[in-house]
């Protein structure tokens, strides 16, 4: 039986030194301006995730997702996607959510209860966070086969965790994809930890060779190498499109921070492990890249975290004068159109309301 950590056969193009490797099957040919954008994305998501998670601390919101350690598989995949391609994201995908336009702002809304969503699918292509685990799979596919029998030659990506893949939902949704050829990406982050459990309790082989039992290609990426995601993430892209069926690809990160900021990692996450996977940082690999080719100096970097720090102080600011929605707001979107017991439930909450007196100034 193999063990769920051996990674011989992960796809690589740039090691943890910052060193470029090549792939027979896999290879990427990017220009000086987007080396330096991969760079930018992923130190920008990292700045913004970490003001979020000090937001939820101050009080500001109520709950924060960090994704630190998880930049290079998000940015790799999402720089790969085409406009009109569709996202089914899970809870944690802040930096696909940057590369589909969603402003953090507008992220942190949907944390702080002012708001359900804050974007519309539609326009962003980028579906509503989900907080049940594995179902947006299914409505992954779903999608994609309405795209199929539209003749339409967009693609779908369902962005999933190593702790969603123990859901029957997954295995379903790999199923349905697979006979209906759906042309549908399945990227797993695989971050080790799902929540406090670990990913050895649950697989004891690796997520991406689930794939072969379904019929499908799966491929397992350095999900802390922006430039192997992104050509894997393209790679499986073309094959959906080609009307040959889906493709998983299982990224091999890492969770740095707490599952949320009601977690604490410290109690179940040895920290020998945390500061081996410190040392494959996805945003210290691209910058030495960056420095030894000559394609970026230390101006460069520092502009970027300027940016950054502009960006964090906007946030800040934006998130403190947001309004409260409306107290009734509750009852606005139950159905899609007004219903009779909805509006009685509207009516009696408004004269219970009714019976405080205004706060005194």
């Amino acid at each position: 039986m193999r063990r769920q950590d051996e990674a011989e056969d992960l796809v690589q193009l740039l090691t943890p030194e910052g060193e470029r490797v090549a792939h027979p099957e896999y290879d990427l040919d990017l220009s000086k301006s987007q080396y330096r954008g991969l760079y930018r994305d992923m130190a920008l998501v990292r700045r913004i995730d970490r003001e979020a998670f000090a937001l939820q601390r101050l009080g500001e919101l109520g709950m924060w997702i960090p994704c630190l350690g998880q930049e290079a598989a998000q940015i790799g995949s999402g720089r790969a996607l085409a406009p009109d391609d569709h996202v089914f994201p899970s809870y944690r995908e802040h930096g696909v959510a940057w590369c589909r336009g969603i402003a953090p702002l507008t992220l942190m809304g949907m944390l702080r209860g002012t708001t359900n969503g804050g974007w519309d699918p539609r326009e962003t292509r980028f579906h509503l966070y989900t907080i049940v685990l594995g179902a947006q799979t299914l409505h992954a596919v779903g999608y994609a086969m309405g795209v199929r029998r539209d003749g339409d030659d967009s693609a779908v990506v369902a962005y999933f965790g190593d702790g969603a893949a123990s859901e029957g939902d997954v295995s379903e949704a790999f199923n349905f994809a697979a006979v209906f050829d759906a042309p549908v990406v399945f990227f797993c982050q695989n971050n080790q930890w799902a929540i406090s459990h670990p990913v050895g309790r649950q697989s004891r082989a690796p997520i991406y060779e689930r794939a072969r039992g379904f019929g499908f290609p799966g491929v397992r990426v350095d999900g802390n190498d922006v430039l192997a995601c992104l050509a894997v993430t393209r790679a499986a892209l073309r094959h959906v499109r080609s009307g040959s069926g889906p493709f998983l690809i299982e990224a091999y990160t890492y969770r740095m921070g707490p599952h949320t900021t009601s977690d604490d990692p410290g109690r179940y996450r040895p920290a020998e492990e945390v500061d081996a996977w410190r040392k494959k940082d996805p945003i210290a690999r691209l910058r030495a890249y960056l420095l030894r080719e000559g394609m970026a100096d230390e101006a460069f970097f520092t502009e970027v975290e300027e940016e950054g720090d502009r960006m964090a102080l906007e946030l800040r600011d934006g998130v403190i004068a947001m309004p409260d929605p409306p107290v009734d707001a509750m009852f606005d979107h139950v159905y899609a159109d007004r219903h009779a017991l909805v509006e009685e439930e509207r009516a009696w909450y408004a004269a219970y309301l009714d019976r405080f007196e205004e706060p005194r100034a």
